[in-house]
């Protein structure tokens, strides 16, 4: 009993010494950012913030850890502060998730095209044309890299942003303008598929200047229409800490605004447990939203990105009619399951772009992780993302924190798995989870063969005078096919999210492909 409580002792003086170490830190900014108001003084005009903040874990931080100029702000409203908001801020407390997410997880490869023969989708040149994804389509890696990944890639801005050292830079660190640089020209065989809603999903930097939706302003710098080149060149951070951590109380949260306009439509049932969630939306003057829990909902919070969504230009559906950026179904989430997404846009009344040899109005699928993973056998046993992706650790000194370098579960079974399933070895459940995605690989590589099957029949069938009407149900048979194979090949897993709906959408996908091959071959000029 005597060494339990000497134990208990020991942690609580450790603990006590490591959040002084924090609040000296905070105080030592607070100083340097000139604060001499307290945060009743700020409380007068910002009471949502009041709300958020007192009784919480950051209660005894001063507003000016985060905000600078806040004794000018405090003399006139017109004198606006300045918000530092990249994850060196919250690093300074927070040390360990700090630096496990500026880990580079070098098990992951940079550039490596989903198109290749032995790649997720081989035939994708065919099956995408002609969209911009044609040009350079990567598996994704680490998320210290969303920002730089997503300027250097041959689709976003025809190729103008590349490496300051090459490819020397390709694992370099750090504010995107200090790895990248513009080099004022397009290059060959790229495309300009870029658009301001899909960098909203990498970077918090424009929180506080982009209004709810991505609507136009006069407060808001940035909106859905924004220039690409501007737009990125203002861009310097990843994915920050406030993008799942509220920066005033420390509750988890959410900030896209696509994810909250969902849920708030009709979303909330997907991520529900006993019927509900406990998701609370702040409506911040009209000009944005943010969605509070009470605990941690790791799905909700993933499915800010790891979702399928519309964020470019497109047509409608009906009249092919062009759906610009001043349409908010530029910025729309469906939060529906490969079954179901086309039925969803189809109501919606949008589409992606036509197909370059059927005419197909497709829909470009993104990264469905969120919906796939629903009704998924580790869903209905109430496992979250971060329980698989961002595992506890230690560190040298033994202190358990949360990691949040987001790794690859079959590449780290022992944290991964192991935790929830003791009886197994590490060899068992990679062989597992390798057998599954090998199994829906398959799938996707019979879907592949059949959707371009489908094609080339068209192709023939048109060439030798098949009439039109004909022509359209196949059309409409490559459209129900495509959003049914490409789903997996836009998901990360290979299908281990969810194998049973995977086989099910895939097998449907290869039917429908069966099926307008059948039309084709079946009709008579």
């Amino acid at each position: 009993m005597q060494k339990r409580n000497a134990g208990q002792v020991v942690f609580v003086v450790m603990f006590i010494i490591l959040m002084a170490s924090g609040i000296a830190a905070a105080q030592s900014i607070s100083r340097q950012n000139g604060a001499n108001d307290s945060s009743e003084n700020c409380y007068k005009c910002h009471f949502q913030i009041k709300s958020l903040k007192e009784g919480s874990k950051h209660a005894m931080l001063s507003c000016a850890v985060c905000h600078s100029g806040t004794k000018e702000h405090v003399q006139s409203f017109r004198n606006k502060p300045v918000t530092a908001i990249d994850q060196a801020v919250c690093g300074n407390c927070h040390g360990n998730q700090f630096k496990s997410f500026m880990r580079i997880n070098y098990a992951a490869p940079a550039r490596k095209e989903k198109g290749l023969p032995a790649g997720r989708s081989p035939l994708q040149e065919k099956l995408l044309a002609p969209h911009g994804f044609t040009k350079e389509h990567n598996e994704p890696r680490a998320h210290v890299f969303m920002v730089t990944d997503q300027f250097v890639v041959d689709r976003f801005i025809g190729g103008r942003f590349q490496y300051k050292k090459g490819f020397a830079g390709v694992n370099q660190t750090g504010k995107a303008w200090d790895v990248l640089y513009d080099t004022g020209r397009e290059l060959p065989e790229t495309a300009k598929a870029g658009n301001a809603t899909c960098i909203k999903c990498k970077t918090t930097d424009h929180i506080l200047q982009w209004k709810y939706m991505g609507d136009k302003d006069p407060k808001a710098r940035w909106d859905r229409s924004s220039d690409i080149v501007a737009f990125s060149k203002a861009t310097q951070n990843p994915m920050g800490c406030i993008h799942c951590h509220d920066a005033h109380g420390a509750a988890p949260r959410v900030v896209r605004d696509a994810l909250i306009d969902a849920i708030d439509r009709d979303g909330a049932k997907t991520f529900a447990r006993d019927g509900k969630t406990d998701l609370k939306v702040v409506d911040f003057r009209g000009f944005r939203k943010i969605g509070v829990m009470g605990k941690t909902d790791s799905r909700m919070m993933c499915a800010q990105c790891h979702v399928e969504y519309a964020c470019n230009a497109g047509f409608e559906f009906d009249s092919g009619k062009k759906v610009g950026y001043d349409d908010r179904r530029t910025n729309h989430y469906p939060l529906k399951n490969a079954n179901d997404i086309l039925a969803h846009y189809k109501k919606l009344n949008f589409y992606d772009f036509r197909h370059a040899v059927t005419g197909a109005r497709l829909v470009k699928l993104q990264h469905p992780e969120a919906e796939t993973y629903w009704g998924s056998a580790h869903d209905r046993a109430g496992v979250q993302c971060h329980q698989c992706h961002m595992p506890k650790a230690k560190d040298q000194g033994g202190k358990l924190y949360t990691n949040h370098g987001v790794i690859r579960p079959i590449k780290s079974i022992k944290e991964a798995c192991l935790g929830c399933h003791p009886n197994s070895s590490e060899e068992e459940k990679h062989y597992q989870i390798e057998t599954a995605q090998n199994y829906i690989r398959g799938k996707m590589r019979k879907a592949e063969y059949w959707l371009a099957k489908l094609i080339d029949t068209y192709e023939a069938a048109k060439k030798a005078g098949v009439p039109e009407a004909t022509l359209a149900q196949a059309r409409e048979k490559h459209e129900e096919a495509h959003v049914l194979w490409e789903w997996w090949t836009a998901e990360n897993s290979d299908g281990w999210h969810n194998p049973e709906l995977a086989r099910a959408s895939l097998t449907a996908s290869i039917i429908a492909s069966k099926k307008g091959v059948e039309i084709l071959t079946g009709a008579h000029p």
